[in-house]
């Protein structure tokens, strides 16, 4: 007989990964136990190798839906193994090296018992399994077991316990297990204050209430998984105005949720990889095509053609939409900009101006965990926002990074996420969104601490962004000098394309991308704002070959949001405004421009006065759609003209592959780099104004024509500099239109082409990037690469 010790590592807590190794080695006649500790799982078993081997072989194939084994180690155990049976043993707290699961959704067995009558989980919404549930949201420490979570207040029951204990069942070892006897509860409060019940409504129960209150046209704020929510239904013209009014949230598209994928298809066209996204355990939100059959309510989502849906993901919702044949609006429970409420009296503090009601509950919401949204181009997916369903599951590195330091990156100042990297992983934190308010600062000291508490990451080497002003570059300066820990300071641009390399796989020490990494705004090598950059680039460094001419953003932050101070700008760059004036001064855009305080503006940018120049194709985009008049006086949120664009862009244009709808750009060598000037470009839209071709046909010209210019980049690019893949990165390759063409032409030149799929390309995947930069200069300092 032999006596092994194996080591499993991965995603193997909180999962049913010990029940499973307990049946299997039951399964294969072997003795011995299982435990839980703090790197992973650890089995000591004994049994004939022809067994063991058998064993190892099953535990691959026969892995719990949640779990995943990144490692797995056999090794002699030399130790005495004194057991007649095989057992589960209790877990040892020691060094962490575990991984966390992220929040799954109700499996289908939970569903199935909430709606059985005869089911002890019958109307219960917080029912859940080893196969489902909350996790990173509840989790205080690991070992993940119960004392270590918020459900430790809620003493199991004698028929919970039993389940818990009974390694036959479900439910064994299922941490958040709980019925109405023993667990959390929900109840309904009206946002005044005054007192309700169920019966008022002559409904089940309280959670039934809320579907009567949605189909009367009320807003009710909902304490969910990982925060509040405000919902009403998408159907209800006049719900969802005043939801926008009182959110102050104007434009923004919301997202939202429906009962099942036969109400989603009434609305939008699903194919087979958005339906498995739909419904996997991560239950993203999913932007899909918008059908002309059955529309929601116009003020849903203004200016778009795309919606974005999820599915019910706890029992809380799935009792919500039972009754519910319209789909609901699901927005985040925030006041605009500030980050989700987690707490009944922060909500009611914040929230009761908006909503009409509140649907709460007592199960402690440890960790902020927002809705994840994603999208299928070309069939692959792209994550737009990565969070609820995907955080903190690690991301493998690429070879090269087996041998690395414990890092943490500190991620950008708007989408932030910050990633914490050790042994050949990184672990990115869900989307922390922007920090420029207090409140939103706050929240990410506070998960940032319980990351590096929950995983026992003690940095050697902090990355931060190289921006003077951003507010998680600070917070790194400052925890560098307080603990004494060597400092790396990261190129914006670089992070983007390093981050597209890393998830893709691009060993340490491979030869050098081209990376396109066009964005809003980053801060470049010399001190200028840089956003529509050409870099040659490994994981060690990066250089620029070519970028867009830079204009002046005219106030600063203003120009993000006012998007004709770009055109204002970029007409000012291209052309004299005077004869520009003379020869379209029919055009509406003129007209609007001569409204405003010209001389003023000229002041501005001639002697440099909050108007930093910057060579972003973000705001690239953004003068088109105000010169167009898609989007020309206010945005609302970041990116609003460039999505409004996309959406608009006429799709029989963008399917003729004639290049002579192009529009122009020029391009010189100045100074050994490439600098585009759009000049030529505005000529061509100015003229078709003038012709009134329709902003839907410039908008497809204008994405055409840059996908164009780019590709020219990439060929002239190659003569001169030996690369043999091109990255794809930063917020503006969101954008479905300039990617799916961008990628077309350079395959049809035979360069192969990197993107985005499991981190963001916007802010959100910088983090990643800054870590893999610092930790290929710590092993090329030390000399292990």
């Amino acid at each position: 007989m032999i006596i092994e010790e194996i080591r499993v590592r991965g995603t193997v807590q909180g999962v049913g990964f010990r029940p499973t190794v307990y049946r299997l080695a039951k399964v294969c006649g072997l003795k011995g136990d299982v435990c839980n500790d703090g790197e992973g799982v650890l089995i000591r078993v004994c049994g004939s190798e022809k067994q063991l081997q058998e064993f190892v072989d099953k535990l691959y194939q026969e892995c719990p839906p949640l779990a995943k084994i990144n490692e797995l180690v056999r090794s002699r155990y030399l130790g005495e193994l004194n057991f007649d049976d095989f057992v589960i043993s209790h877990s040892v707290n020691n060094t962490v090296k575990t991984e966390i699961a992220a929040d799954a959704a109700t499996c289908p067995q939970c569903q199935k018992e909430i709606f059985d009558p005869f089911s002890r989980y019958f109307r219960y919404p917080f029912t859940n399994c080893t196969h489902c549930g909350p996790r990173l949201s509840i989790i205080r420490a690991i070992p993940y077991d119960r004392n270590n979570t918020s459900m430790v207040k809620f003493p199991m029951c004698g028929e919970c316990e039993k389940e818990y204990q009974d390694v036959e069942n479900r439910r064994f070892h299922a941490q958040p297990v709980a019925c109405f006897t023993c667990g959390p509860r929900a109840w309904l409060e009206r946002a005044d204050g005054k007192v309700i019940s169920s019966d008022m409504f002559s409904m089940l129960d309280d959670v039934d209430a809320v579907c009567t209150l949605l189909q009367k046209g009320q807003i009710v704020a909902i304490k969910g998984l990982g925060g509040f929510h405000l919902a009403c239904d998408a159907t209800q013209e006049t719900a969802v105005k005043k939801l926008r009014e009182r959110k102050q949230r104007y434009h923004k598209p919301f997202a939202l949720m429906a009962r099942d994928i036969n109400i989603i298809s009434e609305y939008c066209y699903i194919n087979d990889l958005e339906k498995s996204l739909l419904t996997s355990p991560a239950a993203p939100i999913v932007l899909l095509k918008v059908k002309d059959e059955k529309k929601v309510a116009a003020p849903v989502a203004l200016g778009q053609n795309t919606l974005g849906f999820m599915l019910p993901y706890t029992p809380l919702h799935h009792l919500i939409l039972r009754r519910m044949k319209n789909p609901i609006v699901l927005t985040s429970g925030n006041i605009s900009d500030k980050p989700q409420c987690i707490d009944n009296e922060e909500a009611k503090d914040k929230l009761s101006k908006i909503a009409d009601y509140f649907l709460l509950h007592n199960r402690d919401i440890v960790n902020r965990v927002d809705d994840s949204v994603v999208r299928v181009i070309d069939e692959k997916v792209q994550t737009i926002r990565r969070a609820r369903g995907y955080a903190p599951a690690p991301i493998i590195l690429p070879s090269g990074f087996e041998k690395i330091p414990p890092i943490l990156a500190m991620g950008s100042e708007l989408k932030n996420t910050f990633c914490l990297l050790r042994e050949g992983e990184a672990i990115l934190s869900q989307h922390l969104g922007d920090l420029e308010n207090a409140a939103a600062f706050n929240a990410y000291q506070e998960t940032l601490n319980l990351y590096l508490n929950l995983f026992a990451h003690k940095p050697e080497i902090i990355a931060i962004d190289k921006h003077p002003e951003y507010l998680s570059s600070k917070l790194g300066k400052e925890l560098a000098t307080v603990n004494q820990i060597k400092l790396n300071e990261t190129q914006h641009h670089h992070a983007h394309v390093a981050a597209c390399m890393a998830e893709n796989q691009i060993p340490l020490n491979s030869k050098p991308v081209l990376g396109i990494a066009f964005d809003g705004l980053g801060y470049g090598e010399d001190s200028t704002l840089w956003g529509g950059e050409f870099l040659l680039a490994d994981y060690y460094e990066s250089r620029r070959l070519a970028t867009f001419k830079p204009v002046a953003m005219i106030g600063g932050e203003q120009a993000i949001y006012q998007p004709w101070r770009n055109t204002y700008s970029q007409f000012q760059s291209a052309f004299k405004w005077e004869e520009l004036k003379q020869q379209y001064c029919d055009l509406e855009i003129i007209k609007f421009l001569e409204q405003k305080p010209l001389k003023l503006l000229n002041q501005m940018i001639e002697k440099g006065i909050n108007s930093p120049v910057a060579s972003s194709v973000g705001r690239l985009f953004d003068a088109v759609a105000a010169a167009t008049g898609i989007c020309r006086e206010e945005c609302s949120y970041e990116g609003q003209a460039a999505i409004e664009m996309e959406a608009i862009a006429n799709i029989n244009i963008l399917n003729n592959d004639e290049e002579t709808i192009n529009y122009p750009f020029k391009f010189e060598n100045l100074d050994k780099i490439y600098c585009i000037d759009p000049a030529p470009m505005w000529e061509g839209i100015l003229k078709d104004l003038q012709q009134q071709i329709s902003p839907s046909e410039i908008a497809a010209k204008f994405h055409i024509s840059l996908a164009s210019v780019i590709t020219t980049i990439v060929k002239q690019l190659s003569q001169n500099y030996e690369f043999t893949q091109v990255a794809l990165t930063g917020g503006v390759f969101q954008n479905r239109i300039l990617l799916e063409q961008v990628t077309k032409r350079l395959q049809k030149i035979d360069i192969p082409v990197l993107t985005h799929s499991i981190v963001p390309a916007n802010d959100g995947g910088l983090s990643l990037g800054q870590a893999v930069i610092a930790a290929a200069n710590y092993l090329k300092v030390t000399g292990d690469r």
